[in-house]
């Protein structure tokens, strides 16, 4: 508990935050973090107990198993593609078409609005389609990441997912926990109520609009997006991408694959996700609500990845591109494209149950009970839950630390109101999203930096400056909530407007400071034009 371990129950987490920006280094710093953690709970070395807590994230926790057998198995299946020309096929039919930055982004956009079943599956499914295509634009690994990253979490948590299947359970679960489940609303109601003040989510999509429409970048991406854009170098000298499919599975063996080689077993992952996961969840009298409560959407990644390999074998072998033998090899070297993101995912894991061993979150949010006014809830709420998020890498474990907080300080500060529930709920939800979306432990960044090809800590530290400014922009809606009680349909747009005025005065000001220019790509100078050419 946090009053057992107080102020040293922040350290673990904090330290490999710490290290991992200033080394680069993730895997090294979260291992630090872990040990460290094991040192200050159980003493002596701490090394017992800092594999006990890697051990049980790996086989206590069926979920944990299922997302690292997808991981591994999409990994397999991208190469596979890869080997068959899929990607090149891909490459060359869209750059006809998509034949511009800016399109490129639009269109990574708009498919991580499109697709929002599942972060994880989002960022394999949209980053294995986009990343070929991005590099021959020029577009940065830091900010095609970045922009998996922002419409992952942020778009699953308000869409037809597993996380608002989470999300209704802990409130129906806290509901029944107080007794006040015949004085609301169903906890689904009170879930699409909270919606329009899960204002980091919205705002943090809107973001990612925003920098594509008017390509303007600053902080570290601006030195990304430059260097990209200059010399065609997509990622840092030096960089340590978590994939590098090109180094580590060598050249397609033709350069004439037809597209189905690409589009069918994307399809096929695609159609047996959503249809496993309906499958699961369906029953005759259920809700839509009901369905997803009871669906099972880490078995249905796990049988859309096991598809979408089987596909690209057969097509292999119908197409006499791959032999079975050749297959199998090729599968293996898929399986070892993705150990650098799996060795960081168990490291996340653990140092997420090393915050809860200490009771990091428990100790943050003791800060913000019983010196709360109503008019600043949204803004604690929103603010304690960001940086236990940050701190602990994890939206779910946030959401599950600050669900029986929130609940019953909203319920007795709101005097009962079932609204005000929404408006903590909703800024809960947000608090959490926003360290899912730029803490370097958490498990969504880390897939977001492997599927783009990226450094993940280059991929933390450019995106780090936009997921500030969207902070700066939710803290200004949450305050404006408080203090006039307008709807949020009306405070989302001034967030937006918000957000587009601070982009448009950091962009110019870091591109002065820089001398870059920070004006949209088609009026940069020659050198720093984005163009389709290698």
């Amino acid at each position: 508990m946090a009053s057992d371990f107080g102020v040293l129950s922040l350290v673990p987490p904090l330290l490999a935050i710490v290290l991992a920006i200033a080394t680069r280094r993730a895997m090294l710093s979260l291992f630090i973090g872990i040990w460290v953690g094991g040192i200050i709970y159980g003493g002596g070395t701490g090394v017992a107990q800092l594999y006990d807590w890697v051990i049980t994230s790996i086989g206590e926790s069926t979920f944990n198993a299922k997302i690292l057998v997808f991981t591994l198995q999409i990994g397999a299946g991208i190469a596979l593609i890869w080997r068959l020309g899929g990607a090149l096929a891909i490459t060359n039919f869209a750059t006809k078409r998509v034949d511009s930055h800016r399109k490129i982004g639009l269109a990574t956009w708009l498919l991580g609005i499109l697709w929002n079943f599942d972060d994880y599956a989002n960022n394999a499914i949209v980053g294995s389609s986009m990343k070929n295509l991005a590099d021959e634009m020029k577009m940065s690994r830091e900010k095609l990441a970045y922009l998996l990253d922002s419409t992952a979490a942020p778009v699953a948590t308000i869409g037809i997912s597993s996380w608002v299947a989470f999300e209704i359970g802990l409130i129906a679960n806290q509901y029944q926990e107080l007794g006040i489940a015949d004085q609301t609303p169903s906890a689904a109601a009170t879930f699409i109520q909270s919606i329009p003040f899960n204002v980091y989510s919205i705002l943090a999509i809107a973001m990612v609009g925003i920098i594509v429409i008017t390509q303007r970048d600053f902080g570290e991406m601006l030195d990304a997006e430059s260097r990209a854009q200059r010399t065609g170098n997509v990622i840092r000298e030096d960089a340590q991408p978590l994939q590098n499919i090109k180094n580590e599975l060598g050249e397609p063996i033709t350069d004439d694959a037809p597209l189905r080689v690409f589009f069918l077993p994307v399809t096929v992952l695609v159609a047996v996700v959503v249809g496993g996961a309906v499958m699961m969840g369906y029953a005759p009298d259920r809700t839509l609500v009901e369905m997803v409560n009871n669906t099972d959407i880490a078995t249905a990644l796990v049988w859309g990845s096991f598809a979408m390999v089987a596909t690209a074998v057969v097509l292999g072998l119908t197409e006499g591109l791959l032999s079975l033998e050749q297959s199998m090899e090729t599968i293996l070297d898929g399986f070892g494209t993705m150990l650098p993101a799996l060795s960081i995912l168990v490291l996340a894991w653990s140092i997420g149950a090393v915050a809860t061993a200490l009771g990091t979150g428990a100790y943050v949010t003791q800060f913000a009970t019983g010196v709360v006014s109503p008019m600043m809830v949204p803004v604690v709420v929103f603010v304690t839950s960001a940086f236990i998020a940050f701190a602990i890498g994890t939206s779910w474990g946030t959401m599950s630390i600050m669900t029986p907080i929130v609940i019953p300080l909203a319920w007795e500060i709101g005097g009962n109101e079932p609204q005000f529930l929404a408006v903590a709920i909703g800024a809960m939800f947000s608090g959490a999203i926003f360290g899912d979306n730029c803490s370097p432990i958490s498990d969504t960044t880390v897939l977001a930096s492997t599927f783009a090809g990226s450094d993940h800590i280059d991929h933390v530290r450019t995106q780090m400056y936009y997921a500030f400014t969207v902070l700066l922009a939710t803290i200004v809606v949450y305050l404006l909530y408080g203090a006039t009680n307008l709807s949020p349909l009306v405070l989302l747009p001034v967030g937006i407007l918000t957000l587009i005025g601070l982009v448009y005065g950091f962009s110019e000001l870091d591109a002065r400071r820089k001398d870059l220019s920070a004006k949209p790509a088609s009026t940069r100078a020659a050198t720093q034009r984005v163009t389709s050419d290698d």
